[in-house]
C-alpha cells in the first residue's frame, strides 16, 4: 500500500494578504530548535517507507543552505535516500531560492520544485504582500533549470483585487511559455483571519470564473493536461503526492500543523510552533486533534477528494448505497456525469464543485 510523507516548515519572510496557512514571519531563530523537533518527530514515524515526499510551508526555500542540508540528512536517516522517493518535491519562493540552495537540493535527491509565482505583475504581487518580483521568479526559475530541475510546477492566483482579465491571461500566457511541467491555478479565497479579510475585500466571482474558464481552454491548447481542478500537466508529469491525497491514500504529516492519515485515523499537530518543539522536546504527543473515518464519513470523503480529479472515479457498491441519491441529484442538474463506469464532475460542475461536495460530507441529509 502506498504512503506518502509531508513535511511542514511553517517559516516565512513576510505574511501573505490572503494566507490563513499555519506559517510565521520574523520566526527563523526557531529554525534549529524546530528541524530538531523535526527530527525526534521523525524518530517515532510509525511509517518509515514511503512513495512520495512533499516538503510545504510556509516557505522551506526560506532555509539556509545549511539548514537545507540538515533538513535532508533527517530525511535520508529515518527515511532513506530522497533519491528512493518516486517524487520529492519541495515548495519555494522566488526570493529565498539561490543557486547553492538548489544544488544542496538537487544533491540530495530531490527532484520537483514547486514555485509560488502568483502573478506575473510586479503590482499585483505588491497588492498581494509577496515579497518577490517578477525578474527575481524568473532568475530562480532559469536557476533551477540549469541547476537540474526538470519537473518543475508554478503556482498562479485568478481574482487578485484590481485584477483584469487581459491582465490574468498575459501573464498565464508568459508563463506557459515557459513550459513548467505542472501549473496549479487557484482562484483566490478570502479567509477570515487574513488582511484581505479585514480590509473587507470580496471577489469578484463572475471575473474569476471567466479567467478559471480561459485558462483550462488555453492551456489545454498548449498541450498541458487538465485533471484536477486547479491542477494542469504536461503529459506524464501529473503530481503523484496530491494524486495520492485524491485518491484518499495514507499520509504522515511531520511538524507543526501537519496531519496524517492512517488506516481511517486522521490526526492533527499543534499549530502553534513553539508548543511543537516544547511537545516534542519534553516527549509528549504533538498531536491535538484526532478523529476515525469509517462508514458513510469515509466513503463520502474517498469520493469528495475523488471528484476533484477531472477523470472522475468508478463508484463501488458502498458509495452507491449511501449516496445514490445525491449522485443521481447532481447528475440532474449538470454538475455530475457519467463516464461509463466513472463519475465525475461536468464542465459547469469544475466551478460549483464544493456545491457537489457538501452532499459528500456530515452532517449528511438523510431526509
Amino acid at each position: 500500500m502506498k504512503t506518502c510523507l509531508y513535511i511542514h516548515l511553517p517559516f516565512c519572510k513576510q505574511k501573505c494578504n490572503y494566507c490563513d496557512f499555519a506559517s510565521f514571519a520574523g520566526r527563523k531563530k526557531f529554525i534549529p530548535a524546530y528541524l530538531a523537533a523535526l527530527e525526534k518527530e521523525a524518530s517515532l514515524s510509525p511509517v518509515k517507507t514511503f512513495d512520495t515526499l512533499y516538503v510545504g510551508g510556509g516557505t522551506p526555500s526560506l532555509l539556509g543552505a545549511d539548514e537545507l542540508r540538515r533538513l535532508c540528512q533527517l530525511i535520508k536517516t529515518h527515511f532513506g535516500p530522497i533519491s528512493a522517493f518516486a517524487e520529492s518535491t519541495l515548495e519555494a519562493n522566488p526570493e529565498s531560492l539561490t543557486p547553492e540552495k538548489i544544488a544542496v537540493l538537487r544533491q540530495a535527491g530531490f527532484n520537483r520544485l514547486s514555485l509560488g509565482l502568483q502573478s506575473f505583475h510586479d503590482d499585483e504581487l505588491r497588492t498581494l504582500g509577496r515579497v518577490h518580483n517578477v525578474d527575481a521568479f524568473l532568475n530562480a526559475y532559469q536557476a533551477a533549470r540549469e541547476g537540474g530541475f526538470e519537473n518543475i510546477n508554478v503556482d498562479l492566483i485568478a481574482g487578485l483585487p484590481g485584477q483584469r482579465l487581459e491582465s490574468f491571461l498575459d501573464g498565464l500566457l508568459r508563463l506557459a511559455e515557459l513550459r513548467p511541467e505542472h501549473i496549479s491555478v487557484y482562484g483566490l479565497q478570502i479567509e477570515e483571519g487574513t488582511p484581505f479579510f479585514e480590509r473587507g475585500i470580496v471577489c469578484d466571482q463572475l471575473l474569476m470564473r471567466r479567467m478559471l474558464e480561459e485558462t483550462h481552454k488555453r492551456l489545454l491548447a498548449r498541450g498541458y493536461h487538465h485533471y484536477e481542478i486547479s491542477n494542469f500537466a504536461l503529459p506524464g508529469r501529473e503530481a503523484l503526492h496530491n494524486t495520492h491525497y485524491w485518491d484518499n491514500g495514507d499520509y504522515v504529516g511531520l511538524g507543526s500543523a501537519a496531519a496524517s492519515y492512517l488506516c481511517g485515523v486522521r490526526k492533527q499537530n499543534t499549530p502553534d510552533l513553539q508548543e511543537y518543539i516544547r511537545r516534542m522536546q519534553e516527549g509528549k504527543d504533538p498531536s491535538v486533534f484526532s478523529e476515525s473515518l469509517t462508514g458513510k464519513a469515509h466513503e463520502g470523503e474517498t469520493l469528495m477528494l475523488g471528484l476533484r480529479k477531472l477523470d472522475g472515479l468508478e463508484l463501488t457498491p458502498k458509495q452507491e448505497a449511501f449516496f445514490g441519491r445525491e449522485i443521481q441529484k447532481h447528475i440532474s442538474n449538470g454538475l455530475l456525469e457519467k463516464d461509463g463506469k466513472k463519475v465525475k464532475l461536468s464542465f459547469e460542475g469544475m466551478f460549483l464543485a464544493n456545491e457537489v461536495f457538501c452532499s459528500f460530507v456530515e452532517p449528511f441529509d438523510d431526509l
